[in-house]
């Protein structure tokens, strides 16, 4: 196996941007001299920060839109250099329309950021030769990037699409493994054990593989190769629905030592699941067609030295259904390793169908129309973010070490963010990498030679560049590493100023946590709509799965994903609001009730789909559509809050024991899809408690 095979994307990404830059700075050098060259640079890295790995269209606008709008920043301060206090008032404004790029999502996150980047570049240039000459240059560097940009992506283009299905397929792996957990961490407190917090912070990072496997794979041209990849790619999409499946009944199991045992075995087959799905990802990583492995078999007969289960218990009854779930994931990823052993399987989908999947692109000014209201969370993170480096550029003209005004400016650029916790986080992992970062540039300033610098200088970017998603303090080690040197080698004489930078970083991490309680977007603003959210997702799903929509496959799959997609914005809107004032979190409790039923509510809509697929020929097809019907019915009125709802019922363990029917799934089905569209139901009432409480608490 080759050495570089290991590498992931992000890797691979900021080797090539820093590579790229590397080129850049040698050409401007050759051409122009080492301070032009410096200018260049700065350009190039402003354009950079957008540049991830994604389709050539997706490059062409991210870190083409970075690029001008570094440029537009970079003139700004020119015009304005002679003015320090006009120039302030610059950085405020600047600052304000960066941010309400945000407007647009997630994909404009990185292109915010360069403007800010830019004007903090251009100010640390001492002024010299044309008025104007930092923004020309720039702008060179800028665009010579995007140029390297599209180029770099095309050729790493194939290994991106590979490597991003590897993510996506080690993502579904960990989450196995921590199912596996919840099932044998007995009688935890709802979204409070370290297991059920690590599952829901598993579905998070699934559900962003996800979407950045459908970004990458499902536009690229059709091939062999492609078809696999799809494959693989919606049958771990299907996985997800089986495996949230396997947590349900499982509570009628009880913590004795019979159901401990149970669970203990339904654990373990799970893990061997997680394996084998890692196994898959080391075959796509390093090109290789996966061993023929035997897939877990699913056997709830006691094993030696276990309680073996006694006759005449109705937990024997569920048995059966446990064992045909977890015998249906393993069947799932069976099919994962076929597909990379070169069978070919039927994409569900077109190549076109599968476009609308893929998350939107471009800049439609519509999309700022609803942030021009004051309860807009954009429009007030943007003034927040206004005032902020406002005042952090104004104190740092009157502070007396301040020689590098624009490095408190960055420091609370980088650690203010759109909510408590993550600027909490932010703040935490800038001091540590400015304090890392000082003592490397402090072993490196023994070395006096420009071109070792400028070497440490290209590492610490591609450094900084690969790993901003991942591990932020190592980051802003590189960051602090890149300051330094890009500060000296525009103004050698200058030296490193050490001391300042960690002054400034210390005193922006503290301003920027002062200024994340100025018009503060504590999440409870949002809880309303996220709830409502959550019903109109959850009763739109619901409708498709149960043949009551249009019964088109690219609906009820959209419906599918706006579902999760919902489910999974609630969930990370109750991990931000952990950090929050006592007195603005969001009820955790109920929410979290909310969270659990919505997702046992997805696992019966799961259950009923595959079931119906079982069901197609059945005689009593009439009884069937009637039964489907009223749940329908029964569903709109209890995720509708503005209708009266039916009540939860309150069976006991027993009770739903002794309510389980007599022949297993695969001897009468449907006595089982009778039950479980009466769960189904009961886990809406459910709900539509849980979200009443939320919204009252």
């Amino acid at each position: 196996m080759r050495p570089w095979r290991l590498l992931p994307a992000y890797a691979i990404n900021g080797i090539a941007a820093a590579f790229g830059i590397g080129c850049i700075q040698l050409l401007a050098r050759q051409a122009a001299g080492p301070h032009v060259a410096a200018l260049v640079v700065s350009g190039a890295v402003c354009a950079s920060i957008a540049d991830l790995p994604n389709v050539l269209r997706r490059t062409w606008h991210r870190v083409g839109a970075a690029a001008l709008l570094a440029f537009i920043a970079a003139l700004i301060v020119d015009l304005l250099r002679p003015q320090p206090l006009a120039l302030g008032a610059a950085v405020a404004a600047v600052a304000f329309l960066a941010m309400m790029t945000l407007a647009w999502g997630a994909r404009a996150g990185a292109v915010s950021f360069a403007p800010i980047l830019s004007m903090i570049f251009s100010m640390a240039v001492p002024p010299a030769g044309h008025e104007l000459a930092v923004a020309g240059w720039s702008a060179c560097g800028g665009f010579a990037y995007l140029a390297w940009a599209l180029a770099a992506n095309a050729v790493c283009q194939r290994r991106y699409r590979s490597l991003v299905l590897v993510a996506t397929l080690r993502a579904a792996a960990q989450l196995f493994r921590s199912r596996a957990d919840v099932l044998v961490s007995f009688r935890v407190e709802a979204g409070e054990a370290p297991p059920l917090r690590a599952w829901i912070g598993g579905e998070a990072a699934l559900a962003d593989r996800l979407q950045g496997a459908r970004d990458l794979l499902f536009p690229a041209r059709e091939s062999t190769g492609w078809r696999r990849d799809v494959a693989i790619l919606l049958r771990i999409i299907d996985l997800r629905d089986a495996l949230l499946a396997s947590r349900l009944d499982v509570d009628l199991l009880g913590s004795d030592a019979v159901g401990r045992a149970l669970l203990d075995r339904a654990a373990r087959a799970l893990r061997q699941i997680g394996e084998q799905l890692d196994a898959a990802a080391d075959a796509v990583r390093d090109g290789t067609m996966p061993a023929a492995t035997t897939l877990p078999h699913i056997d709830f007969d006691a094993a030696p030295g276990e309680v073996p289960i006694a006759p005449g218990d109705a937990r024997a009854r569920l048995l059966p259904v446990l064992q045909g779930r977890l015998g249906r994931l393993a069947d799932d990823v069976g099919r994962v390793h076929r597909l990379l052993q070169g069978q070919a399987e039927t994409l569900p989908l077109t190549h076109a169908q599968l476009q609308i999947f893929v998350a939107p692109e471009g800049w439609p000014l519509r999309a700022l129309r609803p942030h021009w209201r004051r309860d807009s969370l954009v429009l007030r993170h943007a003034i927040r973010m206004a005032l902020a480096l406002g005042t952090a550029y104004y104190l740092a003209l009157c502070l007396p070490w301040g020689s590098h005004p624009y490095w408190l400016v960055l420091s609370v650029a980088v650690v203010l963010r759109g909510s408590l916790g993550d600027t909490l986080a932010r703040r935490n992992a800038r001091v540590l990498g400015t304090v890392l970062g000082c003592l490397v540039v402090v072993g490196f300033s023994h070395v006096p030679s420009a071109a070792f610098q400028s070497g440490v200088f290209l590492v610490a970017l591609g450094t900084a560049h690969a790993f901003v998603t991942q591990r932020y303090w190592l980051t802003a080690t590189a960051a602090s590493v890149m300051a330094l040197l890009q500060s000296h080698l525009v103004n050698p004489t200058g030296g490193f100023a050490i001391a300042e930078r960690v002054a400034d970083t210390f005193l922006g991490a503290m301003l920027a946590w002062c200024f994340s309680y100025v018009l503060p977007s504590w999440e409870r603003r949002s809880v309303p709509e996220a709830i409502a959210r959550v019903l109109r997702e959850l009763q739109d799903y619901a409708a498709h799965s149960l043949r009551a929509g249009s019964g088109d496959a690219v609906d009820e799959r959209m419906a599918r994903r706006k579902a999760y997609d919902s489910l999974t914005a609630l969930g990370a809107a109750l991990q931000r609001s952990r950090v929050e004032p006592k007195g603005v979190r969001l009820p955790i409790r109920q929410i979290a009730t909310l969270l659990d039923h919505g997702e046992r509510f997805m696992a019966h809509l799961s259950l009923v789909r595959h079931t119906l697929a079982r069901l197609s020929d059945e005689p009593a097809s009439e009884r069937i559509d009637s039964a489907l019907a009223e749940a329908v019915t029964a569903l709109g009125a209890c995720l509708d809050l503005k209708s009266p709802g039916p009540a939860a019922s309150e069976r006991s363990n027993a009770d739903e024991l002794e309510l389980l029917p007599a022949q297993p799934p695969t001897h009468d089905a449907l006595p089982w899809l009778s039950r479980r569209l009466s769960q189904l139901v009961d886990e809406a009432a459910r709900i539509r408690s849980a979200a009443q409480l939320g919204l009252s608490a």
